[in-house]
């Protein structure tokens, strides 16, 4: 069965935005904008919510002409990769490989990861949360940036209590520090 992989870039106190929904103190350096392509790479179906695929959607037609490998790589992998998004109301997907869902099924997701032969990720802590909740789960990776922003959109939900066995973890040379977790 293929895993559910959750993964954010958050502030030290938990935070993947801040109060006023910035978050351009999360954007990665090269070094680690290549680390979560890594963690990308063997991904075969991306779960959006609707803020998250809004976000990320830039991708499909970003130009990297002149831009990091890293960019250029991560484009390559968004475009290859399927993408469902729940939305209620998001008419037409903006990019290949993607399909719409009105609402977050647990057993759809379920027979998914049974079907699928590639891993699956989930984008967008709300998403996750509700992820979280049913039990679908199988890793999280947090990267934590070395600042505190004191309020804005959680990373992780405060109403669930999820068993954690720590898998890895790497500093890097921003001071942001990857935190792997597998669900117990």
């Amino acid at each position: 069965m293929a895993k559910l992989i959750y993964a954010a870039i958050a502030s030290l106190d938990g935070y993947v935005a801040d109060a006023q929904g910035k978050w351009d103190w999360s954007e990665p350096d090269e070094d680690l904008h290549a680390a979560v392509n890594d963690l990308e790479r063997p991904i075969g179906t991306a779960l959006y919510g609707r803020r998250m695929y809004d976000v990320l959607v830039a991708w499909e037609t970003m130009k990297t002409d002149g831009e990091p490998a890293v960019m250029a790589d991560y484009a390559q992998m968004w475009r290859a990769t399927d993408k469902v998004v729940y939305s209620r109301t998001l008419d037409e997907p903006a990019s290949a490989r993607t399909r719409i869902e009105r609402e977050f099924d647990p057993e759809a997701v379920r027979q998914m990861k049974a079907d699928a032969q590639q891993d699956l990720s989930i984008g967008g802590p709300d998403l996750a949360g509700q992820a979280l909740r049913a039990g679908l789960v199988d890793e999280i990776h947090l990267f934590l940036a070395p600042i505190v922003v004191g309020g804005g959109t959680r990373a992780l939900p405060d109403d669930v209590v999820v068993p954690l066995e720590l898998v890895e973890q790497r500093r890097f040379g921003n001071g942001t520090v990857h935190l792997h977790y597998r669900t117990a």
